[in-house]
């Protein structure tokens, strides 16, 4: 591992062109101290030769001659002076085991002819004939005749070159000790603060970015740690803007009450919020597919995908699922000019169809209802105008029949206006307290005269914990009408109409019983609505008249008061309407 590190690296890398560096100038060194020591060697026994020669030439006494050389040459080295060609004379020598005594060698030697014939001097390393010794020869001409040879064994040489060797290889290896220690010390500097950035990186990485790195030089290392340290920071505010933006998106598509889908080019779901989740799960429910693994994409949604792939324009589809119905917008996403996906948006319109098919009903229903009193007003009025009723009776029962139309028409229209302001929460409630026993007389009171004329037996019970409650007596009081005069219209002679008013703590409860011909119980759960009938074909008679709008109006009024209003009818039995009213609701 500390090779495949920087400072391993680093380090080898260092020792290795310091060792190659060495290594040439060590080749080199002892390839120089060789030559030099041989060079000086040869340079100073042939000074020697010459300085022999020299006084040989003088004419000197041989036997100074021969004490002098004694003292001029090397004691490693032997001379040899050749006076001529028969008579030499050879000096001693310190090294006798190198050199012998015997230097008849040298009379038979080509280097002797060439220095005592042809008078040059000469320097050459030579093998020493029966010795197999290798020797450096040097020679000088006499002027007056004869030669001066000095010769020396090249151990010596090769000794000094040894230890010069030994030198320059321990200087080598201390030097590439100390470049070892300095190479792992400066790689240890230089990648200190590597390593701490690599440990930083690594922290970043995992999501911790408030890491910093030391700063402990001003070098370019130094200058690095500072710029880690912004890229950090300004990473640390990036992440967290995109953080934030993506939790904001995921808010605003979680809360979005339309499904959002987003694909890929593989059909994959990468996006889905909540209504989108419930709208797939309904498509696997309604397709018999529970299995997790074989879930793929519904076939509405990858038949729209492939079609914006192909068209590279928005795809609109409606869909029909567990009886609601839905309205699919797929777009196509672009990265740049490339499509590498789409987003679907799916609302459900059930209720908007709804709503829609009730304004058609709401208009259809409306013209229905002033189409007859309109109907008979001109054809009454026609009647009068044309004098076809002749006597003053006649024309009197037609103009009352023309009044009372009008004031249906007037009833029609005002419960309108009335329930169209409810529905538009400009209902305004005077609540007040109101003392139960003398209100609810009264209201039942106005209905006793009809109630005789209709042979009904009118009656009511008052069960009281509390002498008042708190609502709006007028808005009340238009309920009671409305139920009590309902209940009445639809009980035959010899019947029943019972109200019961029960007032409690937290609520007053109120219920209208009939013994009339109750409701259909397919009818039930639509009575509350607008210009309803469970008489479906709509035949009007005297006795059981109305605009349809009676009971969407109370229950209009109950909702104002926060209460609720329920219905339970048998046919043929009779119908009860009840309803509550919350007390501690309304005194906050």
């Amino acid at each position: 591992m500390f090779w495949r590190s920087v400072v391993g690296k680093l380090s080898l890398t260092i020792l290795l062109l310091v060792a190659f560096v060495l290594f040439i100038l060590s080749f080199f060194l002892m390839e120089f101290f060789e030559n030099f020591h041989i060079l000086e060697a040869e340079d100073d026994m042939l000074q020697t030769a010459t300085k022999i020669s020299s006084l040989v030439e003088r004419g000197e006494d041989r036997e100074f001659i021969e004490e002098m050389t004694e003292l001029l040459k090397d004691p490693s080295s032997r001379i040899v002076i050749a006076y001529n060609q028969d008579e030499l004379w050879t000096s001693t020598s310190n090294d006798g085991d190198l050199l012998e005594t015997d230097d008849h060698w040298i009379e038979e030697s080509e280097e002797f002819s060439q220095v005592l014939h042809n008078r040059r001097e000469i320097q050459k390393q030579i093998i020493q004939p029966d010795e197999n010794n290798e020797i450096m020869i040097v020679g000088s001409p006499i002027e007056s005749g004869g030669a001066v040879f000095v010769y020396q064994s090249l151990d010596v040489i090769y000794q000094t070159k040894a230890q010069t060797s030994k030198l320059i290889l321990l200087s080598a290896g201390i030097a590439i000790m100390l470049t070892t220690f300095f190479a792992v010390f400066l790689s240890t500097r230089i990648t200190s603060p590597l390593i701490k950035m690599r440990e930083a990186a690594y922290n970043l990485t995992r999501g911790e970015f408030n890491t910093k790195v030391p700063v402990l030089t001003h070098d370019e290392i130094g200058e690095l740690a500072t710029e880690f340290n912004r890229m950090g920071r300004q990473l640390k505010f990036h992440i967290n803007a995109l953080r934030q933006e993506k939790e904001q998106l995921s808010s605003i598509v979680s809360s979005m009450a339309d499904g959002v889908v987003t694909l890929n080019r593989n059909g994959d779901i990468l996006v889905m919020n909540p209504p989108a989740k419930k709208y797939i799960e309904n498509w696997y429910f309604e397709n018999d597919i529970e299995d997790e693994q074989n879930r793929k994409l519904p076939s509405e949604l990858n038949e729209a995908l492939q079609e914006v792939f192909e068209s590279e324009q928005a795809v609109l589809r409606e869909i029909s699922l567990q009886g609601r119905i839905y309205v699919m917008l797929m777009t196509p996403l672009y990265d740049q000019s490339y499509i590498r996906g789409a987003v679907a948006v799916i609302r459900d319109m059930t209720e908007e169809r709804r709503l829609d098919k009730l304004r058609k009903d709401f208009i259809a229903n409306v013209s229905h209802e002033l189409r007859t009193p309109i109907s008979m007003l001109q054809g009454y009025s026609e009647a009068i105008v044309d004098d076809i009723a002749d006597t003053k009776e006649a024309k009197n029962e037609l103009a009352q029949i023309i009044h009372e139309e009008s004031l249906r028409m007037g009833r029609l229209v005002n419960e309108l206006l009335d329930l169209a302001r409810m529905e538009a929460g400009q209902i305004q409630l005077n609540l007040e307290k109101t003392a139960i026993e003398s209100y609810a007389k009264r209201v039942v009171n106005k209905f006793k005269s009809l109630a005789i004329d209709n042979g009904i037996e009118l009656s009511l019970s008052l069960d009281i914990d509390f002498p008042e409650a708190i609502f709006d007596p007028d808005r009340i009081e238009q309920v009671f009408t409305n139920l009590i005069d309902n209940a009445l219209r639809h009980t035959s002679e010899g019947g029943k109409v019972h109200v019961t008013i029960a007032n409690r703590e937290n609520e007053l409860y109120v219920e209208i019983e009939d013994s009339g011909s109750g409701i259909p119980e397919e009818d039930l759960p639509f009575v509350f609505e607008r210009f309803y009938k469970a008489d479906k074909s709509r035949v009007r008679n005297k006795e059981k008249k109305g605009t349809g709008l009676g009971l969407s109006i109370v229950k209009h009024l109950i909702d104002a008061h926060h209460g609720v209003i329920l219905v339970k009818s048998k046919l043929n039995q009779g119908t009860a309407f009840s309803f509550r009213l919350p007390q501690n609701k309304q005194n906050h």
